[in-house]
């Protein structure tokens, strides 16, 4: 029977999710521009016109806007996209001038830019450090304690006590890590590296694809070898030894969407797979009515996209504007405005066709082109 949390609960999760994770990631920029004397003159939860606020008394605009898909920090002195010095800026009181964003040194500049993804990152990491406080820390090594009659790992022939060292020329060392290497590769032909006591050897598999059903009606495309495991290992996790379960486990999934991004960029994954808002939404509302643990490991998970997509170079992006930081720590000077200004025009168009892809896979996924189809048939 298919369970589905209603529109009260998704909405409700949604911004749940959503609207902390974006506040403590512009919060991140605001206090580094603090940091270095940059005067903020906006600080937004949401896009388009104000529903509410109040300005402080440094001058600070808090408000929120209608559309909650976002925010924003706007510094003194940010006068356009590329936030490059104009004839505005030029023409400021020089006291003023230095409390502008772009009077601040490079370096200075990539700071407050980049703190806005290391706060999700941080936040994702005291989530996953309080997870492995209260629940350990599994530890399985990468030995077969079985495999499944017909399965791949059963039709190269391994064996209960072969213990798998690498797939696919990456290093393994836990079965999670196994685990997460065949769940994104399905259909893919693998190379095997195993160990049979103290003889290695090398086996080609072609990783099964097993279509998987929750109870939501959601289908999951994922590998499968038909590996069995052994009896997992649950090491207690003491409050120093947290930080760097947590930051392990951190650097495993920003792995995974690496990967991930890979193989949709080459093709290797379709781009229907691509979610936006609406899955996001969808999917908080599910992890809510699943039970705390779920929903606030979602929102773990949601952080570190935020910090990973923000990360990317791409102008528009906090990755973009730390992409030309880097150029201009090289060469000394800044790229010249008008560059700036159309390659920040390109990125702005790239998220928005991008944003109009991933709604229009989200619909699809609820359905909506499928009961047009029929209407329409």
């Amino acid at each position: 029977m298919i369970e589905t949390p209603g529109i009260l609960v998704t909405i409700l999760s949604f911004v749940l999710v959503i609207g902390p994770l974006v506040f403590v990631h512009e919060m991140g920029h605001y206090v580094a521009g603090r940091i270095f004397g940059v005067k903020a003159d906006a600080f937004s939860i949401g896009f388009g016109r104000e529903i509410a606020g109040f300005t402080d008394r440094r001058g600070t605009r808090w408000k929120f806007g209608w559309l909650p898909l976002g925010g924003y920090v706007k510094f003194a002195g940010d006068m356009n996209p590329a936030s490059q010095p104009s004839a505005d800026w030029l023409a400021l009181p020089a006291d003023e001038r230095q409390q502008t964003f772009q009077a601040k040194t490079v370096w200075q500049r990539a700071i407050i830019v980049a703190a806005g993804p290391f706060v999700n990152f941080v936040v994702a990491i005291l989530i996953l450090a309080g997870f492995a406080m209260a629940y350990g820390d599994i530890r399985m090594p990468p030995v077969v304690g079985g495999t499944a009659p017909g399965s791949p790992a059963a039709q190269i022939g391994l064996q209960p006590g072969d213990r798998v060292t690498a797939l696919g020329g990456r290093g393994i060392e836990t079965f999670d890590d196994m685990m997460r290497y065949v769940r994104i590769h399905a259909g893919e032909t693998i190379r095997v590296d195993a160990v049979r006591g103290t003889q290695a050897f090398t086996r080609d598999a072609v990783v099964a694809t097993d279509v998987q059903r929750d109870r939501f009606g959601n289908e999951y495309r994922v590998g499968r070898l038909g590996i069995i495991g052994g009896k997992p290992i649950v090491v207690p996790v003491s409050l120093w030894e947290a930080p760097g379960v947590a930051v392990r486990r951190t650097g495993q999934i920003v792995s995974m969407m690496v990967e991930t991004l890979g193989q949709v960029i080459t093709g290797r994954r379709s781009v229907k797979e691509l979610g936006g808002p609406l899955s996001i939404a969808k999917v908080s509302g599910e992890q809510m009515a699943l039970g705390l643990d779920a929903y606030v490991f979602l929102i773990a998970l949601v952080s570190i996209n935020l910090g990973f997509i923000n990360l990317l170079p791409v102008p528009m992006l906090d990755g973009g504007h730390l992409f030309f930081y880097a150029i201009e720590a090289v060469r000394r000077r800044p790229v010249e405005p008008q560059v700036q200004e159309w390659a920040f025009r390109g990125g702005l168009a790239a998220i928005l066709a991008l944003m109009l892809l991933v709604t229009f896979n989200d619909l699809g996924n609820f359905g909506l082109w499928k009961n047009l189809a029929g209407l329409i048939g």
